[in-house]
């Protein structure tokens, strides 16, 4: 009976993922250059770095239109810019890649 129910509670883990990539996230974070500013990458990619539980977390965005159209705003900024997206959220071996729908500037107060 145990060997079921670990069985059952496993399938249920494992469609989490399979639910979760179909809902848009919404992040935060500084947006920066994994090439210019970070010197992660062979070519411009933009990513979202954001704090979560404590930890750095990188949010690499996929290339799509909304991601190209961004770059030149923090491309060659060390700093970066504080941004707010929206998009779906993938993750394979560790490395989260948002494809987002929207990024825009965070005003600050």
């Amino acid at each position: 009976m145990k060997k079921i129910a670990s069985i059952i509670a496993l399938a249920g883990l494992m469609a989490i993922p399979a639910f979760a990539a179909d809902k848009e996230i919404t992040v935060t974070g500084t947006a920066k250059c994994a090439k210019c500013a970070l010197h992660e990458t062979t070519e411009c990619q933009n990513v979202i770095q954001t704090e979560e539980h404590g930890k750095k977390v990188t949010y690499y965005l996929a290339e799509n239109d909304k991601s190209k159209d961004f770059h030149d705003n923090i491309c060659k900024k060390p700093d970066g810019e504080k941004v707010k997206a929206v998009g779906k959220l993938s993750e394979e071996n560790g490395k989260k890649t948002l494809t987002i729908s929207k990024i825009e500037p965070v005003k600050e107060k």
